[in-house]
């Protein structure tokens, strides 16, 4: 059984940094493509950031895209997200995933971890 479990989330000042840990415990998944999403309150679900895990491809959407940077340790089996520059529309439940290389449904979901930021 897969369990994805976050991590690393809290509440930061504007303009400050966070590092999201995604464990992945159960087997690997070097034929998937892990990503990031997060859900504000009254807000639609957004995918923030995915990586596939063993060939790479970062993609981050223009909303995070030039301050934020996904990541793979292998060693650790833990997927991050290091998110820069903060701003207060950062706020939001931010979940792993991870869906099969060629599927579009994710089928592993962690239960989040709720990033704040305050201005």
């Amino acid at each position: 059984q897969v369990q994805l479990v976050e991590s690393g989330g809290g509440l930061v000042q504007a303009g400050g940094s966070l590092r999201l840990s995604c464990a992945v415990s159960g087997r690997t998944l070097s034929d998937y493509v892990m990503a990031w999403f997060r859900q504000a309150p009254g807000k639609e679900r957004e995918r923030v950031s995915t990586i596939a895990w063993s060939a790479g491809y970062p993609y981050y959407a223009d909303s995070v895209k030039g301050r934020s940077t996904i990541s793979i340790d292998n060693a650790k089996n833990t997927v991050y997200l290091q998110i820069d520059t903060l701003k207060p529309e950062d706020t939001a439940l931010y979940f792993c995933a991870a869906r099969f290389t060629g599927r579009t449904t994710y089928e592993f979901w962690g239960q989040g971890t709720q990033v704040t930021v305050s201005s």
